[in-house]
């Protein structure tokens, strides 16, 4: 999207459906990403997503742009998140019942053109859930890092501002959860 945060509050302001959907479609994916960081289930990950859409625009009057458009509506996205994974740890939600079909991750697909064999395929797949299970067995605020950073490759000033944490704490963090997906992965692929 290559309009300015002052272009774009106005235009949200405005009601311009068109710049909202642009929106929604250039930032849910990541979002949901985020949020399922602190959430149980992809279904609850992309609910508190829609929740957070309309928090924006219920409170897009009081956005006064002392941070980036984005930081904010992100800062709405985890406080929306954590309050979810929070009532989720309470109960066990139906969906949770049975196996995720979605992978969390984003991990660099083949070339356009390029179609793997069914081997190659089979072993992306595993190696995407041996990755999925290592971020998601990492503790809260290291998974919440290690997403941001290198999955949605936010920059370390972004991360800190969206998780309200200090660039020292940010730093620690990502290399405490780096090393653990390290060592998770060298024992996954020690037994392949």
């Amino acid at each position: 999207m290559t309009r300015t945060d002052a272009d774009l509050v106005a235009a949200l302001r405005a009601s311009d459906r068109t710049a909202f959907a642009e929106l929604v479609t250039a930032w849910s994916g990541s979002m949901t990403r985020l949020a399922g960081t602190f959430v149980s289930t992809h279904a609850s990950a992309e609910e508190v997503v829609q929740d957070t859409w309309l928090a924006v625009l219920k409170g897009l009057d009081g956005f006064a742009g002392r941070s980036a458009f984005r930081t904010w509506v992100y800062r709405i996205l985890i406080n929306t998140a954590r309050r979810r994974g929070a009532r989720e740890k309470l109960t066990i939600p139906w969906t949770s019942l049975r196996p995720l079909s979605d992978d969390r991750l984003a991990i660099d697909s083949a070339p356009l053109g390029h179609q793997p064999s069914p081997e190659a395929a089979a072993l992306t797949a595993e190696f995407r859930a041996a990755v999925t299970v290592a971020v998601t067995s990492l503790p809260i605020r290291q998974r919440a890092v290690i997403s941001l950073r290198d999955v949605e490759d936010h920059t370390s000033a972004e991360v800190c501002a969206l998780l309200r944490i200090s660039p020292a704490n940010q730093r620690v963090l990502l290399h405490r959860a780096r090393a653990a997906v390290r060592t998770h992965l060298a024992e996954y692929l020690a037994t392949a």
